[in-house]
C-alpha cells in the first residue's frame, strides 16, 4: 500500500508546483516549489526573500532533507523555542511574529494543495506583538512643507523655478501611492476630464489586482502642466531615479525646518490615509485607494486608529 498522501482536489486544479510535492518531498525541494508559487501569486520580492530565509532556518534546525510530511506541530514549536531562546542570536518580537507567519503561509499552502491533510502550523506558539507606529508629519508640518514647495515653484528668478517638489508632495498627499507606483507613472496614466484621476498601473500582470483609479484635485493639473513644460518627460512622469526624489523630499523637509526624514514617501502615504480616516471616508474606500488586500488592511486600520489618537494628543499640546 502506498504511503503517498491522497489528493482530495483534482490534480489539474492544483498549482503546478504543488503537483510535484508529496509528503516525501524534502524540505529543501518544497521551499523551491513554494518560492515559485509566491512568484506566481505576485508576492513582493522582499516577502519572498524573508519567507525563504525563514524556511531555510527551519531547514537548518530540522535538517534540510527532512520530508515535509514528517514535520509536526511539536517540531515547529521546538524550532520557535530554539530560535527565540537557544540559538544564541537575538530574535525580536517582530521577527518572531514574521517567522510564525512564514510557517503558517508555507504549511497552509501545502495543506490547501492536499499535500498535507493536517496543517501542523495551526497550533504553533504565538507571541503578541504590536508593530510600532510610523512617524507622520503633523498638519502644521505639512503647511510648512507646502509653503516651501510653493516658494520653489514661484521663485522670483524664473530660471530657478522648480515645480517638481510641489508636484511630488501634493501628488503623494492626494493619492497615498507607494514610491514604486510613483516611479511607474507615465503622463497618459493621468486622465484630464471633469473628474480627473490617476490610473495606478503595473507592468507585471500578476500585480493587476493592485491597479486602481484615484481621484485628483482639478487644480493639481496646473502644477502638472508647469512640471511637464519644465522637465519634458519622454517616458515616465519622473525623469530621475527614486533616490533623487527622496533627496527632493529631504531637502524640502530641511528647508521647512522639519526632521530630515519627515517627508519620506512612506510618511506622506500614511499622512494621506490618515487625512481620509479623520475625514470619515469609508474604510474600504481607503483600503482600495492604498491598494491593500483585506488581510493587510486589518493591521493598517489599527495603525490609522492609533495614529489618529496620537495626532489628537499632539494637536492638544501647547506650541
Amino acid at each position: 500500500m502506498s504511503d503517498k498522501q491522497p489528493n482530495l482536489i483534482p490534480e489539474e486544479l492544483l498549482p503546478a508546483d504543488s503537483r510535484r510535492v508529496t509528503t516525501e518531498t524534502p524540505l529543501q525541494a518544497a521551499i523551491g516549489a513554494f518560492q515559485n508559487h509566491m512568484e506566481e501569486e505576485g508576492f513582493s520580492i522582499h516577502t519572498q526573500k524573508a519567507f525563504v530565509s525563514d524556511l531555510r532556518l527551519l531547514g537548518k534546525y530540522l535538517g534540510i532533507g527532512q520530508p515535509v510530511g514528517a514535520i509536526g506541530t511539536n517540531n515547529l514549536n521546538d524550532f520557535l523555542k530554539w530560535m527565540a531562546y537557544d540559538r544564541g542570536v537575538s530574535c525580536s518580537a517582530k521577527t518572531y511574529a514574521r517567522r510564525v507567519t512564514t510557517l503558517k503561509v508555507f504549511f497552509g499552502w501545502l495543506n490547501k494543495a492536499d499535500v498535507l491533510l493536517v496543517d501542523p502550523s495551526t497550533a504553533v506558539a504565538q507571541r503578541s506583538v504590536t508593530s510600532p507606529l510610523p512617524t507622520v508629519p503633523t498638519e502644521d508640518d505639512i503647511e510648512k512643507a507646502l509653503a516651501v514647495t510653493e516658494a520653489m515653484r514661484s521663485h522670483e528668478d524664473s530660471n530657478k523655478r522648480d515645480s517638481r517638489p510641489h508636484l511630488l508632495v501634493t501628488l503623494l498627499l492626494q493619492t497615498a501611492i507607494k514610491k514604486g507606483e510613483a516611479m511607474g507613472i507615465v503622463p497618459n496614466h493621468i486622465e484630464r476630464d471633469d473628474e480627473p484621476y490617476l490610473f495606478v498601473r503595473y507592468k507585471n500582470p500578476k500585480m493587476r489586482s493592485k491597479e486602481r483609479k484615484i481621484a485628483l484635485d482639478p487644480d493639481w493639473l496646473d502644477v502638472l502642466d508647469e512640471y511637464l513644460e519644465q522637465y519634458e518627460p519622454t517616458d515616465t512622469l519622473f525623469t530621475c531615479t527614486a533616490r533623487n526624489l527622496e533627496y527632493v523630499l529631504r531637502d524640502v523637509a530641511e528647508e521647512a525646518g522639519l526632521d530630515r526624514g519627515a517627508l519620506s514617501f512612506e510618511n506622506l502615504r500614511w499622512t494621506s490615509a490618515l487625512r481620509d480616516y479623520d475625514a470619515g471616508v469609508d474604510d474600504d474606500l481607503i483600503r482600495q485607494r492604498m491598494g491593500l488586500s483585506k488581510v493587510t488592511w486589518r493591521e493598517t486600520l489599527n495603525k490609522l486608529s492609533r495614529l489618529a489618537e496620537k495626532q489628537k494628543v499632539i494637536a492638544s499640546q501647547p506650541r
